[in-house]
């Protein structure tokens, strides 16, 4: 296909996105209502904080997967104009005390990216990642599909980043060793991972793993529904910043 067929293609997509987050934004703001006509019961007659993160899990997870649909659509004709490859990408991740599962995201990198390379975090400006795919990290957009996981209930809207079980990082002398030998791993096991968490916030993405993990294990011994209330809220607004990926303060 030549080049300016693809142009041609994609200034009707970009009009196609700009309708359907309107759309999306439109449902959302309907959902909406129908969550804070319900929260109070969420906040005050849960029978224990942990079911009370659990229902609001399953109750943000739902909304969002009917609020987000216009969006998906979108995203996905966008990857295909871009490269033709796969939508959608699953990753095996350790969950909560260490139950495997598999991750879904949209696509954000060039098809077989790791070859040559191994599972390495995706560094900053790195050339694996499509220009779809910049735009999709920025905003957080290529994690939409782990709405479904946290239905599911394979992971949380707030905790630990979910991490890929053959992951290495460097320990604290400078020698290479699987996460599970880094301090702080185990701990952060201990609950289910989340789509943002105090370090996905606070930390530059690119950062070491055991730098994050100092993050992670103070979430997990301050966990309560007003800090994820709080996250939840400060993720919003990163995502409609784009700043995810800045290594600065993201908002």
């Amino acid at each position: 296909m030549s080049v300016q067929v693809l142009e041609a293609l994609r200034r009707p997509a970009y009009a196609l996105a700009a309708l359907g987050m309107a759309a999306a934004f439109g449902i959302f703001f309907l959902y909406l209502n129908q969550f804070l006509f319900f929260a109070p019961y969420f906040i005050f007659y849960v029978p224990s904080e942990g079911a009370g993160l659990f229902a609001l899990d399953v109750l943000l997870s739902g909304l969002g997967l009917v609020a987000s649909a216009p969006l998906w659509t979108i995203i996905a004709a966008a990857i295909k104009i871009t490269d033709r490859g796969p939508v959608f990408f699953a990753q095996t991740r350790v969950g909560e005390r260490g139950r495997i599962f598999d991750a879904l995201k949209f696509r954000s990198m060039i098809p077989d990216a790791e070859r040559g390379v191994g599972p390495v975090q995706a560094a900053e400006f790195d050339p694996r990642v499509t220009r779809v795919g910049r735009l999709l990290r920025a905003t957080a957009m290529d994690e939409l599909p782990q709405l479904w996981n946290i239905f599911r209930g394979d992971m949380s809207f707030v905790g630990p980043r979910a991490l890929r079980p053959e992951e290495i990082d460097v320990d604290g002398r400078g020698v290479l060793a699987p996460l599970q030998a880094i301090p702080g791993f185990a701990e952060r096991c201990m609950v289910p991972p989340g789509l943002t968490g105090i370090a996905q916030i606070y930390a530059p993405r690119d950062v070491l793993r055991r730098h994050k993990f100092r993050y992670d294990c103070l979430y997990v011994r301050h966990q309560s529904f007003g800090l994820d209330l709080c996250l939840i809220a400060l993720s919003f607004w990163i995502t409609a910043r784009g700043t995810w990926e800045t290594r600065s303060r993201k908002f």
